[in-house]
């Protein structure tokens, strides 16, 4: 079975810097209106994901769909994920004839590119052909991807809340005879940690890369560097999180087990632990979950997962622009680019043809809306969250008739961040971030996976960001979050 992916990818936003409008063209011309002789126009749409061998044999069929439906074909071109952000940006500043792309708060991204105007403000378009789409999302999605008080975007239909939850690999926690259920905090964890040491050599307890962060309770207005406000109390004042007592008794006990052989050596330059994984030999890590997470899990690792969390369900700006579809700011169809992505995302049949393929070709129904891959599957795996609406797809073998409705659960109760819609607009501190960026690559990853000791490195690494312009980033984050704040009242 192909691994049916819906998590938001990637916790830290990737900052593009050549990116201006985009130019698009559709290759044919005519309106391409239903049940009319004209021609239909041709949408080229740029997504992410590696490129599949089917894709064009899959996308004739799509077409044949939609010329029918809204009197458009579609051309797909797909960058694989290491190569998106350079490629769409030199793209977008070539003027390459593009009409629908995807972009995200990590891929491309999307607040800075609209500010850039690469997207086209799609507020009045979502009206006229975009209705379905606003009856279709949870209104989270559309208020919280705003951009200075505008949508440049369509989210995907997925999860909403973003929740950190500890991963225990279940066949090694056997073994140990004591109930994960009891691992609720990042000190909670030092029992199993402990007893995996004593009793399972070759095993390593708290798995973790460079881009491990502890839960703190405390919203990052830029992903992966120390700025945000609290997500409980005093939510009013944009903070250096490193200063909080939350982050200062975290980071000691990271340390801590640092010091305890817990955690590899290497933490701090590891850019990947796909390989610790394949092997099984390691006990708990941290990830961001979703409905039937454990199971998604335990079917791509090949051994169980289970879960519990380790801090709340919190509907953030970055959850909500996990994955998002824009239409090009010069795209000479955007009626039909919105019209292709109100179908998109309200349609079945086109949402699971553009996700699974062509039915008896990749797939075989099972059901109204069950599905089993076939051998060809394998040449058209693509990556179910970046394409629309999720809870539209038909559900895999093993998955609960109800999956879509834990979905909703699952959204109706995460709680929103104080600064959910709040955008810092960095252009008067480019200068100043950028030499932030800098001294936060050589001071964050070894703070953060407890390779330094905090009581005497802490201090210095506040310091070397401050002198980086980390205060006067924050001073300018707070009067626009203040005016921000003022006219939300």
């Amino acid at each position: 079975m192909k691994k049916r992916s819906t998590r938001t990818a990637g916790a830290l936003a990737l900052v593009l810097t050549a990116a201006l409008a985009v130019t698009a063209c559709g290759s044919e011309s005519g309106s391409g209106n239903e049940g009319t002789a004209e021609k239909p126009v041709n949408l080229i749409w740029y997504t992410i994901g590696a490129p599949q061998k089917d894709t064009d044999k899959v996308m004739a069929e799509v077409s044949k769909y939609t010329a029918e439906k809204i009197g458009a074909t579609v051309t797909m071109k797909q960058i694989d994920y290491g190569d998106y952000n350079q490629k769409m940006g030199v793209m977008a500043a070539s003027g390459e004839p593009m009409d629908l792309l995807f972009t995200a708060s990590w891929a491309f991204d999307y607040v800075q590119n609209a500010r850039k105007g690469a997207f086209l403000e799609i507020d009045d378009l979502l009206k006229s052909h975009g209705q379905g789409i606003v009856d279709a999302l949870d209104p989270a999605f559309l208020e919280g991807s705003k951009v200075d008080g505008h949508n440049y975007g369509i989210p995907a239909n997925k999860e909403l809340p973003a929740q950190s939850v500890w991963r225990f690999n279940k066949q090694q926690l056997d073994q140990l005879g004591l109930d994960y259920k009891q691992a609720t905090t990042l000190e909670s964890l030092e029992p199993f940690l402990k007893a995996a040491k004593e009793k399972l050599p070759g095993v390593l307890g708290l798995k973790m890369d460079s881009n491990f962060n502890p839960v703190v309770p405390y919203d990052y207005l830029i992903q992966g560097l120390p700025m945000g406000v609290a997500l409980n109390g005093d939510s009013s004042k944009v903070i250096n999180v490193l200063e909080t007592p939350e982050m200062k008794q975290a980071l000691e006990t990271m340390h801590k087990y640092y010091k305890a052989g817990y955690i590899s050596p290497e933490a701090a330059t590891t850019t990947s632990t796909g390989d610790l994984e394949k092997t099984g030999k390691w006990l708990i890590d941290k990830a961001d979950t979703q409905p039937l997470a454990d199971n998604t899990w335990s079917t791509s690792l090949g051994y169980p997962i289970v879960s519990t969390p380790a801090g709340e369900s919190i509907v953030y700006n970055w959850s909500v622009m996990g994955s998002m579809q824009a239409i090009s700011a010069n795209s000479e169809y955007p009626e039909k680019a919105m019209e292709f992505l109100n179908l998109l995302n309200t349609d079945a049949k086109l949402r699971n043809l553009i996700d699974s393929g062509i039915e008896g070709t990749h797939y075989k129904l099972t059901g109204d809306n069950r599905m089993e891959n076939l051998p060809e599957s394998k040449n058209y795996d693509m990556p179910t969250f970046s394409l629309g609406n999720v809870m539209l797809t038909y559900l895999n073998p093993g998955d609960p008739d109800d999956k879509w409705e834990q979905f909703k659960q699952f959204n109706e109760q995460g709680r929103p961040s104080p600064a959910l819609g709040f955008n810092f607009d960095t252009s008067k501190v480019s200068t100043e971030l950028a030499s932030l960026q800098n001294v936060k690559a050589e001071v964050w990853a070894p703070l953060m996976t407890g390779t330094v000791d905090p009581a005497t490195y802490l201090p210095r690494a506040i310091e070397k960001l401050n002198a980086a312009g980390l205060d006067r980033i924050i001073a300018e984050a707070q009067t626009q979050y203040d005016a921000w704040k003022a006219s939300q009242k």
